[in-house]
């Protein structure tokens, strides 16, 4: 499923987004900004994978707010323009549609964008597994399937949606085997999946019905997660 976000300082830009992607089965719009900005701590919480973003807008252009982001989702162009195209791919955009599209030029675009998504998982899933010893057993598991750690006396328990493995491990040597991936430490008994983050609050966050605590040593962190 492609999770989107779409980008537009024209109420009406939209609402064709949002008329035309009700038809796309694969595609889910999760917001809809008139500014920029106001997207920005909505993008990693939210798992966004997808943005449609207009170029034309009167406080920064869709090219130049693309490049404020550090780990940018894919990005379909929407403008009326046709002289950014060349820009737009410099940008490795997965696409860049000219307004009007009709609705067979956005689903070519949204197939682009979800064979794109298809790859990278792929390539995700050959690359993220690791190995975990829980007793006399090493048990392979895909760093995305799990949901956070969680501190047990001298243990730490891996929950994934799945199951639930304890290891006899500290919480440092659980954040160094997480480490690299989309993981970060939220209190000194908590790590969890970033991207599986559902709601936050001002001192505790939901990863699916789980609700984990915010240490108050980690709030920063947690802060500038959510500015990213």
């Amino acid at each position: 499923m492609l999770r989107a976000i779409a980008i537009d300082d024209e109420p009406i830009g939209l609402e064709v987004i949002r008329s035309l992607a009700e038809k796309v089965t694969f595609l889910r719009i999760e917001g809809y900004f008139i500014n920029p900005f106001e997207a920005v701590p909505f993008i990693q919480p939210n798992n966004i994978n997808l943005i449609f973003l207009d170029i034309e807008m009167p406080n920064v252009k869709g090219t130049d707010f693309i490049r404020t982001l550090p780990d940018p989702p894919m990005v379909i162009f929407t403008t009326a323009y046709s002289q950014h195209a060349v820009q737009s791919f410099e940008l490795d955009a997965i696409d860049y549609l000219l307004k009007p599209f009709s609705l067979e030029r956005f689903l070519k675009a949204c197939n682009k964008a979800q064979q794109q998504l298809t790859l990278r998982k792929h390539a995700s899933d050959r690359t993220n597994a690791i190995f975990i010893k829980s007793g006399y057993e090493q048990i392979k598991v895909d760093a995305n399937e799990i949901l956070f750690a969680e501190s047990d006396g001298n243990y730490v328990r891996f929950v994934t949606d799945k199951q639930r493995i304890l290891s006899r491990l500290t919480m440092n040597e659980a954040e160094a085997l997480l480490q690299g991936r989309d993981f970060i430490r939220v209190h000194r008994s908590f790590i969890i999946a970033k991207d599986r983050i559902t709601k936050i609050e001002k001192r505790s966050l939901w990863i699916s019905q789980h609700e984990i605590p915010i240490g108050s040593g980690y709030l920063h962190d947690v802060e500038k997660m959510l500015r990213v």
